[in-house]
């Protein structure tokens, strides 16, 4: 007897199903010699909705100690992502008058994308980042960091040893924690008294509305609304006074959060505004998160379709981007070397390695110059506009984009 599957938030037992991936590879576990192959692990990929917080999960069926402490992810390969960062920094340093007296703290800080640009302006810094490889990059760039999981004990070994954090930042990594209430639990510890957390994560709504689906998987342990973060938050000391809605990640919320019991922050309009936009939505009935699966089938349909005429006619389709959001996309459609010969990325940790399940061989992005495909499918959608601006020459041969994701679109 296997014991029920609970809520890693309240706890309640998980009964409804919001899709079913089937069983995939981690999505970031590159395979480095095709010997690698024989020895590759597959686990479930089952997203479940709670129906008391209405939490959005799938299993932790890997320790985050196995996917993180080693991560093939560097967010400054993203100019886009960059220059969003800084256009964050230069906000909040207004916003919040900081300056060298003040401290900016981030969660999951990677390679210091983030925290360069308020150490440019002389502000200091402390980035938090369990991935040894990734953080002294950051490191090397100038930017503190402290190689660590957060949560309630690392929050309070650093606040012991220093100031606590005027602003906090958490960007896409609140999805990534098994421990949801470990991880939240530590922020109030960190975090000043009038100061300001911030969170950005890709908004469920747009999920299901967009059909995102391969946003899914195991190292996303959870999918979140504005409705659950403000309960989560509020079970630890924490309200919600403002949101924004971003483009990144194909839609995105940033949420402003300080102390309950401060009086320096109140609630925008923003913030009432979204709470209607997700009450009418039905975000807090099991409802809007019925019906998701044939919609899945239905991308899956498509793809293979437009991959199995391109090879009936002799094409050749090549893709961009060896993100985690394509493996799970591959991987559920059962899509191989066979209808792919090849993906490429900027980033030289994912070339010379296969993608996880697929099989799919990573390349330089000079390949595709040198190959010439007819096809080129964009794996991470959300930078479809950078990617497709960097790499216009291809419609010198006669080459063209394709997007797969919430329906299948070539590009004019």
């Amino acid at each position: 007897m296997t014991r029920p599957l609970s809520c890693r938030f309240c706890h309640r037992e998980l009964t409804h199903t919001f899709v079913d991936l089937g069983r995939t590879p981690l999505a970031n576990s590159y395979l480095r010699e095709e010997r690698d192959i024989a020895r590759e692990k597959s686990y479930p990929l089952h997203a479940r909705v709670c129906d008391g917080c209405f939490l959005v999960q799938v299993e932790d069926v890997v320790p985050a100690t196995e996917i993180f402490s080693d991560y093939a992810y560097f967010s400054s390969y993203s100019s886009s992502w960059v220059e969003h960062a800084r256009r964050y920094a230069e906000k909040m340093i207004t916003a919040l008058d900081l300056g060298p007296a003040s401290l900016v703290a981030e969660i999951a800080s990677n390679d210091g994308y983030l925290l360069r640009h308020f150490v440019e302006k002389g502000i200091p810094v402390l980035g938090i980042e369990p991935a040894a490889n990734v953080a002294k990059v950051a490191e090397d760039a100038g930017v503190r960091t402290d190689v660590a999981f957060f949560g309630v004990e690392t929050a309070k070994r650093l606040t012991a040893s220093g100031p606590r954090a005027d602003l906090m930042a958490a960007n896409n990594v609140m999805a990534h924690v098994p421990d949801i209430n470990d991880f939240i639990g530590g922020v109030p510890i960190l975090l000043n008294e009038e100061g300001v957390f911030t969170i950005e994560f890709p908004h469920l709504l747009n999920l299901i509305e967009k059909v995102q689906f391969d946003t899914i998987y195991h190292e996303h342990y959870s999918y979140l609304s504005l409705l659950t973060v403000e309960k989560i938050l509020a079970a630890h000391g924490l309200r919600v006074f403002d949101v924004e809605e971003l483009a990144t990640h194909g839609g995105s919320l940033r949420i402003h959060a300080c102390h309950q019991a401060s009086k320096k922050h109140l609630e925008t309009d923003r913030l009432t505004a979204l709470r209607v936009k997700e009450a009418a939505a039905g975000m807090g009935t099991l409802a809007a998160y019925e019906g998701f699966t044939p919609k899945v089938e239905h991308v899956r349909d498509q793809l293979l379709a437009f991959l199995q005429q391109a090879k009936a006619a002799g094409k050749k389709v090549a893709a961009y981007g060896a993100a985690a959001k394509g493996n799970t996309l591959l991987n559920f459609c059962h899509i191989g070397p066979e209808l792919i010969e090849y993906v490429v990325d900027r980033n030289p940790e994912k070339q010379g390695t296969f993608l996880p399940g697929s099989h799919i061989p990573v390349f330089d992005p000079a390949k595709i110059r040198a190959e010439k495909p007819d096809y080129v499918l964009i794996l991470p959608w959300n930078l479809a506009d950078e990617i497709s601006r960097d790499m216009a020459d291809i419609r010198a041969w006669g080459g063209q984009f394709a997007i797969p994701i919430p329906t299948l679109t070539i590009l004019p």
